[in-house]
């Protein structure tokens, strides 16, 4: 265990927040840009570099797409806390007897929810291992509850190759792939693009599902067999419960707030219209942000009821996206300059002349797995280094869809490395990010033997 007591030391003493870290790498960016590449006009190249970075910032798609990433993060959020969802938890614990039962249990469910959302796989994680905490705490089971936590993690090492994932998402919007590859791309190469990718190509291959089902198997043996091996305790918590109910006395307009019937009815014509709107495209698993978010948006009305219950939960919800509000929109400057100046065909060209059709997934993969240490956000990586992956796909003849999904491996998997996105599970089960790293880095390792035979392979 030296090594993870390294490496967290590491993390707090060279790593700066992620915010910093955003500001740090658009000043490599610029500095890069300034000094490798060509102005394009006669105007002063630093000053260019500046307009460039600027019209990044508020590129309007970009935009959007970060509203979307929220929109996924809150909802799958506020999906776990309605009362529906805490009494299926509360259920799923009682079944935890042992420190083995309770990782098999608490890993398994939080990747299959992970899997589907992963805001909705996070903090489902995060509750059911500190519910299977309380309930060792009421029976007086001793497990080895950091272990259970790493376990309520877990699902961030399947997210992005789930029906949220940043980067097939959104290449399985019509035409977003031409978007970000216009000012980057020549016409040559754009005019090789899809219109999308859909998720009978990605997701819903059978290459990924079949990589899932290994990773669903394989990383609660891991789990339970680690389980075995080490010493369980009692531990000391008290109960956490999102409270849906309000003491506040209700009068006049206000009963429209907590009515039952009107909020469930609200939410069914929702889920009626994203059925009436959306049939066609899931038909031809043509599944995008807006389909998942309307979708998510009716059932989360559906389970808390009434707009008063909805509206605390994304309170609660929304106290989580910070991190994306305030630095997705660095991302998208870095990415207008390596646009507007050429950094993504240069860096692509790089990659084209060391790799081969066979070593690029590996390439992208690995350095996936690097940048997100740094860029700890699926959405704004897909913004960096998707134009590059992409580029780089088309140039040497490789699936289109297995350099996204090579990609999308490579970012989730050094999550269990990465610990921004574990800050609020830790915040939940109160465990400290150096007694859940020991257990995560294994599981990186694990998962990083499955994808990469799985790349070279499948």
């Amino acid at each position: 265990m030296n090594i993870t007591k390294s490496i967290e030391t590491l993390f707090k003493r060279y790593l700066p927040s992620p915010f910093t870290i955003a500001i740090l790498l658009t000043l490599l960016t610029i500095a890069l840009a300034f000094f490798f590449t060509q102005p394009v006009n006669n105007e002063n190249h630093f000053l260019s570099i500046l307009s460039y970075w600027e019209k990044g910032i508020w590129n309007t798609a970009l935009l959007e797409f970060a509203y979307q990433m929220m929109l996924i993060l809150v909802l799958g959020h506020v999906l776990v806390l309605s009362r529906p969802a805490n009494t299926l938890i509360t259920k799923l614990s009682k079944y935890a007897s042992n420190s083995v039962n309770a990782v098999i249990l608490v890993s398994v469910t939080t990747m299959l929810a992970a899997f589907l959302n992963w805001g909705l796989g996070l903090i489902f994680g995060a509750i059911l291992a500190r519910k299977v905490g309380e309930h060792a705490q009421r029976n007086n089971i001793a497990i080895n509850y950091p272990l259970v936590g790493a376990s309520g993690y877990a699902g961030f090492m399947v997210w992005h190759s789930g029906i949220s994932g940043s980067a097939p998402i959104k290449a399985a919007e019509s035409n977003h792939l031409v978007s970000l590859m216009e000012g980057v791309s020549s016409p040559n190469i754009i005019a090789q693009l899809p219109d999308s990718v859909n998720f009978d190509a990605t997701i819903f291959s059978w290459w990924n599902l079949l990589l899932f089902g290994i990773i669903l198997v394989i990383i609660p043996y891991t789990l339970s067999r680690i389980a075995k091996s080490t010493q369980p305790k009692t531990i000391h918590l008290d109960d956490y419960l999102f409270d849906e109910d309000s003491t506040k006395k209700i009068e006049g307009a206000e009963k429209l707030d907590v009515s039952n019937i009107l909020g469930i009815g609200f939410g069914c014509i929702l889920l009626v219209t994203f059925f009436y709107q959306y049939w066609e495209h899931l038909l031809d698993l043509q599944i995008t942000p807006n389909m998942l978010n309307f979708f998510m948006l009716g059932f989360a009305i559906v389970l808390h009821k009434n707009f008063s219950n909805l509206i605390r939960a994304v309170e609660e919800a929304i106290k989580g996206t910070s991190g994306i509000l305030i630095q997705f929109p660095l991302y998208f400057g870095i990415m207008g300059i390596m646009k507007s100046t050429g950094m993504v065909v240069m860096i692509s060209d790089f990659f084209t002349s060391i790799a081969t059709t066979t070593t690029m997934p590996i390439f992208t993969f690995l350095s996936a797995g690097l940048v997100n240490i740094f860029v700890p956000s699926g959405g704004g990586q897909w913004a960096i280094q998707g134009p590059i992956v992409i580029e780089s796909a088309l140039k040497l003849g490789v699936s289109l869809p297995k350099a996204i999904m090579a990609l999308a491996y490579g970012d989730q998997i050094t999550n269990m490395l990465q610990p921004f996105w574990a800050l609020p599970l830790l915040g939940i089960t109160k465990l400290k990010a150096k007694e859940i790293l020991p257990y995560t880095l294994i599981l990186m390792c694990v998962g990083i033997m499955v994808y990469v035979l799985g790349l070279l392979l499948l």
